[in-house]
């Protein structure tokens, strides 16, 4: 064993002193290039490094070549325009000066190094590619200063789009996860004018492959134009906009990266253009729960989504509870008219909903939809008759706030106290006549009812939950009960409860302390036996 465990530390060792000697080399030869045009070849060398397979040759080839063309871009030492028409040995044939030469061929190598590097965006090893994306970067804002081409098209000034269109590209993989790639982009979103060209360019990339696929699901895809969106965040004025990757010179004004407006259109279409396709359960639920403070804030217009609410509001379960929350947004502050909005609300109570993921913010949400004095009194009556029955078979913690739930509807809606106060009549029914099956309020027969499911849970097994029931019994105070500490209690909250109480006294049980099995003295049994 010992003479293979010496050729691995040996082999170890090699490769260590052989890459290190590579990047010195590579440096090397970096710095001839800089330094005379006639070792202009040499950048070929670097380019086999760079296709290498392996990490420790990928990264210092990155690197040499980081340093190589921007440092190129600063002398502006490659052709300025657009590059002549024809293949590259009939450009380098024709009659140019020694000095155009060496800049067309520098400019065709830079293009190679660049499509070289989008490439290993998706190299196996992800230390490749962080520092590919972090090499792309650098000569998007290298050519941000020193532009390659004609500022005629003045829309899009001196910015590096198509370099950044690239980096969207290939970031937005259908076959790799690349979430661990985009975390580290986050960091390059950071300044106002790169984000603003990725925003817009998501939008592009995503309409061209979800309609090229018929719209049909591409979870990977998705997943990754989902993480890659939901990273991006606006400023909330438009003085915030101060950071920028390149600076302009002229016209800075009317460049549309410096506008708040401008940014909130482009998110706002890029997130539209996401959510009108089809998407997995998983990706709604992401996207609900962060639609409310991450998204319709930054929209200049937050009444689009209202198809999109509403349509996940109809798909029931754990999506339309996440989808009151988007809704509440727009009808509180946006003046949204939802019809059928509390049948849909009341269709959601279902057995299920105590022990979701989400439930405390459903209730937190209902209690303020529930809070409105003009809503009729049986829409009331069958949100409290609903959540009695569905309080039979609740777990003790969530009871607590049921209760309290139901017994502050009562408290807003005076009438409703006919289901608490139901007066007694000779031919009183046998069975309930609530219809728990029926799915419209207004005609589930809450009102013909009464709220006898709070007189049985006076019986129950736990004491708190009993002690709450028994507010029934006795006029409800006006002032309403705070559920909002009860929202999230849990069954190990309540336990906890139970055993930091001090401990109760000990409880007599007789007055006078036995001294004999038999109370007569004369007893042959007290005689003989004696418990002292």
């Amino acid at each position: 064993m010992a003479p293979a465990k010496r050729r691995n530390v040996s082999s170890v060792k090699a490769t260590e002193s052989s890459s290190k000697a590579a990047k010195i080399d590579l440096q090397s030869k970096v710095e001839q290039i800089l330094e005379s045009q006639k070792h202009a070849n040499d950048v070929f060398d670097l380019f086999e490094f760079l296709q290498s397979e392996k990490e420790e040759d990928v990264v210092p080839a990155t690197d040499a070549c980081s340093k190589l063309f921007c440092t190129l871009l600063e002398r502006k030492a490659l052709y300025i325009g657009k590059l002549p028409a024809g293949d590259e040995e009939e450009v380098l044939n024709g009659k140019y000066e020694a000095e155009a030469k060496y800049q067309l061929f520098m400019r065709y190598r830079y293009n190679s190094c660049v499509e070289m590097l989008l490439e290993n965006l998706g190299h196996e090893l992800h230390g490749a590619r962080e520092s590919t994306l972090c090499c792309l970067m650098k000569f998007a804002a290298a050519e941000g200063q020193h532009p390659l081409e004609d500022l005629s098209w003045s829309e899009h000034y001196s910015f590096p789009r198509l370099l950044i269109k690239g980096v969207v590209d290939q970031m937005l993989s259908k076959t790799s996860d690349n979430s661990l790639l985009i975390s580290r982009f986050q960091e390059f979103l950071e300044m106002d004018d790169v984000r603003f060209y990725v925003m817009s360019c998501i939008r592009e990339n995503v309409g061209q492959t979800m309609d090229k696929n018929k719209g049909s699901m591409l979870p990977v895809y998705q997943n990754n134009a989902l993480t890659l969106i939901s990273s991006i965040s606006l400023p909330s004025q438009e003085s915030e906009l101060c950071n920028f990757m390149v600076t302009q010179e002229v016209k800075r004004d009317d460049w549309k990266a410096t506008k708040l407006l401008e940014h909130k259109r482009v998110f706002e279409r890029m997130w539209l253009g996401f959510l009108k396709y089809k998407l997995p359960s998983s990706m709604y639920r992401k996207v609900l729960v962060i639609l409310h403070d991450s998204i319709l804030p930054h929209m200049s217009k937050p009444t689009l989504m209202i198809d999109f609410l509403t349509a996940a509001y109809d798909v029931g379960g754990a999506i339309s509870l996440l989808a009151l929350n988007g809704l509440f947004v727009l009808m509180h502050e946006h003046n949204l008219e939802y019809p059928d909005f509390y049948k849909k609300l009341y269709n959601l109570l279902e057995p299920s909903i105590f022990h979701v993921k989400y439930r405390a913010r459903f209730f937190h949400l209902a209690n303020i939809f529930m809070s409105s004095s003009h809503l009729p009194v049986y829409l009331v009556a069958a949100f409290a008759k609903r959540l009695a029955r569905l309080a039979l078979t609740a777990p003790p913690a969530v009871l607590l706030m049921v209760l309290a739930f139901i017994c502050n509807l009562i408290r807003r809606h005076p009438s409703s106290r006919v289901l608490i106060h139901k007066p007694g009549t000779d031919d009183e029914p046998s069975e309930d006549p609530y219809v728990m099956e029926e799915e419209d309020p207004a005609e589930c027969r809450a009102l013909e009812s009464s709220l006898w499911e709070i007189k049985t849970l006076q019986k129950h097994y736990h004491p708190e939950v009993a002690k709450a029931a028994m507010m029934i019994n006795t006029a409800l105070p006006v002032q309403e009960a705070d559920i909002s500490e009860l929202l999230e209690m849990t069954t190990f909250e309540l336990m906890e409860k139970d055993l930091s109480q001090p401990g109760t006294k000990s409880v007599p049980l007789e007055f006078e302390s036995a001294t004999h099995l038999m109370k007569a003295d004369i007893d042959v049994m007290a005689r003989h036996f004696c418990l002292a």
